[in-house]
């Protein structure tokens, strides 16, 4: 019997960009595109794979582009790279990126502390951003982070978040992407948003990215699809956070929004490969895993199909 979460929405795998931005240690060029290539051999339908931010800023991120360049044509349409300014598109778009994410926050003082420019500075630069991606033969989504709350303002007003979006300036973006940057947002809160920007700004793919901070990572995803959201984003054993937005934590773990979706290309077998895929990326980091999903997969309830077969790891097995 077939358990999927109606309304539908794929998953966006962020681990490679987000999940990675507070981490201590490298991965290699070679190890991303391994990373990449199991996640669409596993059936994820979109992956970001890295960020043009400045390397002495954000380490882990330095070798984006010679990720990009190992990728084939066909890999790269199913990844986005984050960007910030018009000449980050025209640089990855050299290397072969297609699809970009520019983004920005909705609060003045987070895009200050993240991209070193004011909100409006930044939404100002994005018809040339949509020009270089178009130019590229790629397409550019809108990004909004700081959508519900800034770590130095507080709330943010939902008619902050919809005067960006109606922004005619942000004309030629194919996505909207709502940011619960800090994981404070409440499911309540993150439907009304998703809602609104639904039914009051132009049409576009809405794509919701949330954090688990405060526990409610999985429940907002759910709110978020309900309400709208076609596209959400998770990383693998819940990594992530923003290294300019105290009080971030981990993003969304990719192994529970699917245990919790249920997509049609998902299995107890590809589930299990992903469970394994995250565990390894996640000693090598020496990072903890996060994932409820991933650790009830290691569990010694093994009449139940998502249990991963074998029983469980001893390194990986917190059952009582």
């Amino acid at each position: 019997m077939s358990f999927t979460f109606e309304p539908r929405a794929a998953l966006r795998d962020v681990t490679l960009r987000d999940g990675l931005q507070l981490t201590g240690k490298m991965l290699s060029t070679a190890r991303k595109v391994e990373i990449v290539r199991e996640l669409v051999r596993l059936g994820v339908p979109e992956i970001e794979l890295g960020s043009m931010a400045r390397e002495d800023l954000v380490p882990p991120m330095a070798n984006t582009l010679e990720v990009v360049e190992q990728l084939t044509p066909e890999e790269l349409e199913r990844c986005w790279i984050w960007v910030a300014t018009p000449g980050h598109v025209a640089k990855a778009a050299a290397a072969g990126a297609r699809n970009f994410q520019y983004c920005f926050s909705a609060s003045d003082s987070h895009n200050q502390a993240n991209i070193g420019r004011s909100t409006e500075a930044s939404l100002a630069a994005l018809p040339q951003a949509v020009e270089y991606a178009r130019a590229a033969g790629g397409r550019i989504q809108l990004c909004i982070a700081t959508s519900f709350t800034c770590p130095f303002e507080g709330l943010v007003p939902e008619d902050r978040v919809l005067a960006i979006a109606n922004d005619p300036r942000a004309e030629g973006t194919c996505d909207i992407v709502i940011c619960d940057t800090l994981g404070q947002a409440v499911p309540a809160q993150v439907a009304s948003l998703i809602r609104r920007v639904r039914e009051e700004t132009p049409a576009r793919r809405i794509v919701y990215h949330g954090h688990d901070t405060w526990g409610l990572g999985v429940a907002n995803t759910l709110a978020a699809i309900s309400a709208g959201a076609e596209l959400v984003d998770g990383a693998l054993g819940g990594l992530g956070g923003c290294p300019f937005a105290p009080g971030a934590s981990g993003n969304t773990s990719s192994e529970d929004i699917l245990f919790a979706t249920r997509p049609g290309w998902l299995t107890p077998e590809s589930f299990g490969a992903m469970v394994e895929l995250s565990e390894k990326l996640l000693a090598e980091l020496g990072e903890p895993n996060r994932s409820k999903s991933a650790q009830g997969a290691r569990s010694k309830a093994e009449a139940f199909e998502w249990v991963i077969a074998g029983g469980p790891d001893p390194a990986c097995d917190r059952s009582s």
